[in-house]
């Protein structure tokens, strides 16, 4: 509104002198505007006629809290000014109201209220005013609840269908009373003629700007004194009114304000400022210093240079005519300018469109725009969870899930399954999705896509048919995208201390395990209690008790990929939402007291394994060394067989030598000896049972756990072979319990020293199409040899070598480098721990080895002990237990914590939003050092500035070099530095970059200091210029501008940008890995010799004006 008076008032002194412009408002501040519209005449400022059309409207009688008493019994707690709340009484004292409106109705129109039965005829209509939609729903629940009152509630807000907006100028049904619950959507732009009561809570929700982060909200404030009496001229229209202000009266007359904040003093003015240069009205300082309220200069200076570095506004890099306060609109800003979106969500869209992702991109800016289509409800946050990291799959980004519950919503819609608005309800509950909320965003969606169709962006179905790896290319361009859309939101982590970690665990496994403390003494006792605590998270596997703390390790599916367990997420997830973990236990000295005769106390620091797969209850030998794990190891060259490919590396197999083989012949044998008895239990996943495999045409039984249970059949898990397979349930038999006493023979291998290339990654789930296909070719080709490196919670780390007996060995890691899919890596603490106890057991010189932690051998009085203890506490001998035991965590070492790259926020503590997927983080290869990348859509800072909120966030792939080089692509402007031989780049520093004249980074804040941790060549600087050359050819202004481009050659240079970026990630050679080297001088602009930098802009940029969104970055030479 600001913005247009302001043009409006331009236009009048300039070329519109002759028209009349009416300005009409009933609580217009008269003087203010009169003034601001004032003419000169005769040399003097006259100013612009005020007409005042006296109305007669009916008298309104206020109320304030004061007024109440006879409503609310107890006493109310004064407002305070900076804490605008509504509290559940205050909802009450709103509820009475109505209800007494009756009785004023009946004094009114002269009839006496008896008995309660007889009702006015014609009961006036109340309109509530509250701040928002969640207050407006918590309204309309305490209304609907009230029986017997005979009210129509209708709810008023922007986000209404506009059919329903109409229900509330119809006439209630006869007897009934209407009741208008509205935003301040009510006060102004809608009149309803029968309201005769109005209850204002004299609360609003204003849009405003945070002043670091410049991210806008919507906050709940106090109205203005202006408004709440705007609101209360909507009572007197067709009767006598009445207006509840439920504030005390002494809060109004004092701490109410006068008049709201100008929306331009408030808001971000990016999209005003875009405006003005969309106009062409000259520099946007002096046009905005003519406003009504002129915002202050320095929010102008900052909302120019947050536009630059958005590329809204073009950067031209040191020129000395650069105007810091002004700047050449680009093509991007012409579009930004036109976009219901904030800058860069349009960005966003923009860049969809450059790298053939614009479909996702318009969903994601949609989404973001409006209130989040996820439902988390409060009882069932961690299902809402789950569900949401469903949709996500392996991309750990909340953009994508949205993403893709967007579209799994619009594919059910298309084949017809959601036909009927219950079916479509019944969805969103099991989805978790809020339905009227994603019908917003498809509207939203639909509106955006036809507003940018008129900068010759269209969304396309073109997918390439051959291109196996096309969904997960344009998954990993999506995030690309994303990271240059939000710059520069970016975020990195702290590394875990592994040494410490693996302490911390006591050698379990990080992957399946989280720790708890504070457990009660003979906490082995309650383990049936704490399995049911964590079985919305997944299938505890066994529980360990050490002292006060207790392991929690959840059942690993044998043939899935290592990976950090969904069900350890849900459980730090837990422990994030502060979900009580509380046990019913017996204090020690009861149990001591009534187990008497026995010395049972020993069993206070014992440790204790309950081992749910085998259903028992043991001590443990307590050892921290790898070296009772490596002992099961018996020889470190293995011939084997591989029978199950997990994936790339991971597989599984069985020893083939003289020894195993006769082994598994003799299990086998016994086995198929026996009459084999049907299971006693429906089958679950995690069972050990006997089930049938066909060997060379005979069916025998033997040793295997079921993964999962479908319909009538499993699958199941040959664990003395690796191999799977479906069984039908009926044909699984019960397992004795001699046969769980030898371990099961199948051996886990992993290749060592060994991670996915960026090629892999970028193509794949984890590893790509080809590297899958290369690897199970080498592996199924015949008998392997492995050479064991290490034994690391039961999975072999090994080299493993094809061997024909006519060729050399051949090294299948060495095949898969050379080919592209695999590059070299560190081996993980517990590895490089267990490979020298290995090199110890197998070199000459054993006796020469001391172990300093000689695991304490477990006796048979230690058994007993649990058994008889165990036996007291389920035959209740013990009584009931009568004290609570509350448990902390549950905690994981591995669990990351974020921190920002930017100048500003660098030493700002960051929360990830619970509702994020990535409000969890577990490090799932905490040896890799290479630096990680979270993006965050938005971000907002606390009151005392200590603490950043990020929300939507996306996890960007684990690939070296990676924050470097977006940082490097998406920068305005980047300063390379190098060592001081000059012969290689050491780190980069990106931003805005510095006054020629002062010296002076230009927006220091927002610059991110980045020390490289692998080698960048000046090959790759020339790279990431042609990339952003690429990217200029498809969103410019001009004869050859993108308006003016026809399909096909936009799909070339769509194709051409989508290979280059491609390219830029994914070379054939990995880049090698160096230690990072901070700069002497951090954030310090302008520290290369000028003689050094060569200049890469392009000539159609240097012969005019450079409006172009990325500008060429300078080059440093290097000394050869």
């Amino acid at each position: 509104m600001d913005f247009l008076l302001l043009v409006v008032r331009k236009l009048l002194r300039t070329n519109s002198r002759f028209v009349k412009v009416v300005l009409m408002s009933a609580t217009i501040h008269c003087k203010e505007f009169a003034d601001y519209f004032a003419i000169p005449v005769q040399n003097k400022m006259s100013p612009a006629y005020v007409f005042e059309v006296e109305g007669k409207p009916h008298s309104i009688e206020e109320y304030y809290l004061n007024d109440l008493g006879h409503i609310h019994h107890s006493k109310l707690s004064h407002h305070l000014l900076e804490e605008p709340v509504i509290t559940k009484d205050i909802y009450g004292v709103a509820v009475s109201l109505i209800q007494m409106f009756d009785d004023l109705d009946m004094k009114e129109s002269g009839k006496k209220a008896w008995a309660g039965a007889q009702f006015v005829s014609e009961r006036s209509s109340v309109l509530v005013f509250l701040p928002g939609l969640a207050e407006i729903n918590y309204m309309h629940e305490l209304l609907t609840n009230l029986v017997h009152k005979r009210l129509q509630v209708y709810p008023l807000h922007s986000s209404v269908a506009l059919e329903e907006q109409n229900n509330i100028f119809l006439s209630p049904v006869p007897g009934y009373r209407k009741i208008i619950l509205s935003t301040n959507i009510a006060e102004s732009s809608v009149t309803v003629p029968d309201v005769k009561y109005v209850i204002d809570f004299c609360l609003t929700r204003t849009l405003v700007c945070d002043e670091d982060t410049n991210y806008q909200s919507l906050r709940l404030s106090w109205a203005s004194k202006t408004s709440c009496n705007q609101r209360k001229g909507r009572a007197g229209r067709v009767s006598r009114g009445y207006c509840y202000r439920l504030v005390h009266k002494d809060f109004w007359d004092n701490s109410i304000p006068d008049h709201a904040v100008p929306e331009m003093l408030r808001c971000p003015l990016g999209s005003t400022i875009l405006k003005v240069k969309l106009l062409n009205m000259g520099e946007p300082r002096a046009l905005l210093a003519t406003a009504l309220s002129p915002p202050g200069l320095s929010d102008i200076e900052r909302t120019i240079l947050l536009l630059k570095e958005v590329g809204a506004l073009a950067v031209s890099g040191q020129r000395e005519d650069e105007n810091p306060h002004d700047g050449e609109l680009t093509f991007l800003g012409r579009v930004l300018a036109q976009l219901p979106v904030n800058q860069q969500l349009g960005k966003l869209i923009v860049l969809g469109h450059v790298f053939g992702c614009l479909d996702e991109c318009l969903i994601i800016a949609a989404a973001l725009s409006l209130k989040n289509f996820f439902a988390m409800p409060f009882r069932q946050h961690l299902d809402g969870y789950r569900n949401k990291m469903n949709f996500s799959g392996s991309s750990k980004s909340d953009c994508i899930a949205l993403v893709e519950a967007f579209k799994a919503w619009k594919a059910c819609r298309q084949r017809g399954e959601l036909r009927h608005p219950k079916d479509e309800l019944d969805w969103g509950r099991l989805n978790y999705i809020q339905i009227k909320r994603i019908r917003e965003v498809a509207e939203l969606y639909e509106d955006l896509k036809n507003r940018i169709s008129q900068f010759n962006m269209h969304v396309g179905s073109r997918r390439p048919v051959m291109d196996q790896e096309y969904t997960y290319k344009q998954r990993f361009i999506l995030q690309v995208v994303l990271a240059g859309a939000f710059y520069p939101n970016y975020f990195t982590f702290g590394q875990p201390d592994e040494e410490m970690a693996v302490r911390e665990l006591a050698g379990k496994d990080p992957k399946t395990t989280v720790v708890l403390k504070h457990i009660p003494p003979y906490g082995f006792l309650y383990y049936k209690q704490l399995q049911s605590l964590f079985r919305q998270c997944g299938q505890v596997k066994s529980i360990v008790f050490d002292g006060a703390k207790a392991f929690v390790d959840f059942s690993r599916n044998p043939t899935e990929r290592f990976k950090t367990l969904p069900a350890v997420y849900m459980a730090i997830k837990m422990s994030q939402l502060k979900v009580s973990l509380e046990l019913n236990v017996h204090s020690a000295e009861e149990i001591e007291g009534k187990v008497q005769g026995r010395n049972i106390s020993k069993l206070r620091n014992t440790r204790v394994n309950v081992d749910f797969q085998k259903q028992t209850v043991d001590p443990m030998q307590v050892s921290l060394n790898t070296s009772d794990r490596s002992q099961t190891v018996t020889d470190l060259l293995l011939t084997i067989d591989v029978t199950e490919v997990v994936e790339v590396g991971h597989f599984w197999g069985y020893r083939i030598d003289e020894k195993n083989a006769e082994i598994l012949k003799k299990l086998t044998a016994e086995i198929n000896q026996l009459t084999l008895m049907p299971l006693p239990t429906h089958p679950h996943p995690d069972l050990v049972c006997l089930a049938p495999f066909a060997v060379f045409g005979k069916q025998s039984y033997f040793r295997a756990q079921v993964l999962y249970v479908s319909g009538n059949s499993a699958e199941v898990f040959f664990v003395d072979y690796g191999n799977r397979s479906h069984v039908d349930l009926h044909l699984l038999m019960e397992i004795p319990c001699q046969f769980l006493e030898l371990p099961f023979q199948a051996l886990e291998f992993k290749i060592c020293k060994m991670r996915p290339s960026a090629k892999s990654l970028v193509c794949g789930e984890h590893w790509s199409d080809g590297a899958s296909q290369w690897f199970a070719s080498l592996v199924s080709s015949g008998t392997l040899l492995v050479k064991v490196f290490s034994v690391v919670h039961s999975v072999l780390h090994v080299d493993v070598y094809q061997y024909s007996g006519v060729q050399d060995a051949i090294n299948i890691r060495d095949v898969l480098i050379q080919q592209g899919y695999a590059e070299l890596t560190e081996e993980c603490y517990e590895s490089k721990q267990s490979h020298e106890v290995l090199k110890g057991l197998f070199s000459k010189s054993v006796e020469n080895m001391t172990d300093g932690s000689v695991p304490t051998p477990v006796t048979d009085d230690e058994k007993y002990l649990i058994r008889i203890l165990l036996e007291s506490f389920s035959s209740n001998k013990l009584g009931t237990p009568n004290c609570k035991a509350m448990l902390h965590g549950p905690f994981n070492p591995y669990e990351l914590k974020c921190q920002s790259l930017t100048r500003i926020s660098k030493f700002r503590c960051v929360w990830i939003e619970k509702e994020s997927i990535n409000s969890v983080i577990i490090s799932d290869a905490p040896e890799d050092l290479h630096q990680r990348m979270l993006v965050a859509a938005s971000l907002s800072v606390n009151a005392t500035g200590s603490t950043m909120l990020l929300r939507e966030t996306s996890l960007m792939p684990p690939i070296p070099g990676l924050p470097a080089l977006l940082s490097m692509l998406f920068a305005p402007v980047m300063e390379l530095r190098i060592d001081h031989d000059g012969k290689c780049y050491t780190g980069v520093l990106c931003g805005l970059g510095w006054n020629p004249t002062t010296g002076a980074p230009i927006l220091p804040e927002h610059d991110m200091e980045l020390a490289f941790d692998v080698q960048f060549s000046v090959e790759d600087v020339v790279e990431v210029n042609i990339l952003r050359a690429a990217v200029n050819k498809l969103v410019c202004d001009g004869p050859n501008g993108c308006k003016y481009l026809g399909p096909e050659r936009v799909a070339q240079l769509q194709d051409n940008a989508r290979q280059k970026l491609l390219g830029l990630f994914c070379q054939s050679k990995p880049r090698e890995k160096i230690v990072p080297k901070w700069h002497g001088k951090p954030y310090e602009w302008n520290q290369v010799d000028p003689k050094l930098l060569m200049d890469q802009a392009d000539r159609e940029s240097s012969r005019g004006k450079n409006t172009f969104l990325y500008q060429l970055h300078k080059l440093v030479v290097l000394d050869s």
